[in-house]
């Protein structure tokens, strides 16, 4: 038999994965709990800060009464303190996706993380942790010669990502330089190298993506909720028991925001309004993420209806292999 052919038959006896990806507050979850109720699944969560176990309210993550009683993995399976991986996330999610083909259940991937996606799909380079000395020290070349010159610097070092990066985008930037000082190989050498996704399987892609006022909209209703809903008490308690502004966890949208509420910095409607924009500036991005390195079998631009509903659910079942 040739390689070919035995790629091929490996491929055809892979299961089949449904993922529902697309920006924030575009309703992902709620079409992921719609599928797996119709066709027996299970929802692995592919949000990055939704991996949280602490601050619940402000990363949107479903509480047991949105779950409808559908399995829910990988919410909360991070501490505070912690900074998931992508690669590391992707071996998690590939031995869900394992555990739920033993069951017999269908797995299906909700999120919008696009380089939780990338991992899981098409595999990525698993770049070592970087020390804190070695963070600690980039920050202060970058605050002592400034984003022109870091950038310079960058640019001798690793031409080719630097070369793709504005001096102002300081966090990569900064990401770039602590790479090649940590491990002494540049990152777009790290992002050159063959990688292999952590298992095989057929994906059926299904993307949320509504117009560019719908969605800022939404994202901006949706932090307002958080707030009404207790995300600032949620995060008093969080800072005053267990929880400090250097950890990993307030990178989360809304958190320095709110924060800097808490500390009389700001007032309430400024914070709110802070985090709605840098809510909005995220879903840009990931439009932009999804639109160009994201393939979708199905893009939705609507509201879900029954008929929509009917239709993702009769596209899944025609799949070989799907047996619901």
């Amino acid at each position: 038999m040739s390689a070919t052919s035995s790629t091929d038959r490996a491929l055809r006896d892979a299961p089949h994965v449904v993922v529902v990806a697309g920006p924030t507050a575009t309703g992902k979850s709620q079409l992921a709990i719609k599928i797996a109720k119709e066709l027996n699944g299970i929802i692995i969560n592919a949000d990055s800060q939704q991996r949280y176990g602490d601050l619940s309210i402000l990363s949107a993550r479903p509480v047991p009464d949105e779950m409808d009683g559908v399995p829910h993995k990988l919410f909360g399976d991070l501490g505070p303190g912690e900074s998931g991986s992508a690669p590391e996330w992707a071996e998690k999610a590939a031995g869900e996706i394992n555990r739920a083909m033993v069951a017999a259940q269908l797995p299906i991937i909700v999120g919008g993380t696009g380089l939780y996606l990338r991992a899981l799909m098409d595999g990525l380079a698993d770049i070592p942790s970087i020390p804190g000395n070695i963070r600690q020290s980039a920050e202060a070349l970058l605050e002592e010669i400034g984003q022109e010159a870091f950038h310079a610097r960058l640019k001798n070092c690793d031409p080719v990502t630097a070369d793709r990066l504005a001096p102002g985008d300081t966090r990569r930037l900064l990401r770039a330089w602590e790479v090649a000082e940590a491990t002494g190989t540049t990152l777009s050498e790290w992002h050159a190298a063959p990688a292999s996704p952590p298992l095989r399987a057929r994906y059926h892609s299904i993307m949320m993506m509504p117009g560019r006022e719908e969605l800022y909209d939404a994202c901006d209703t949706r932090f307002q909720n958080m707030v009404e809903n207790g995300a600032i008490e949620e995060l008093r308690t969080f800072l005053r028991t267990s929880g400090s502004l250097e950890m990993p966890i307030m990178k989360m949208l809304g958190a320095r925001e709110l924060a800097a509420y808490l500390s009389d910095e700001v007032t309430l409607d400024a914070a709110v309004a802070a985090a709605q924009t840098a809510t909005r500036r995220y879903a840009k991005r990931q439009v932009t993420w999804f639109r160009h390195q994201f393939h979708s079998d199905m893009i939705i631009d609507t509201k879900l209806s029954e008929i929509l509903c009917a239709q993702i659910f009769s596209n899944i079942r025609h799949l070989d292999g799907i047996e619901n």
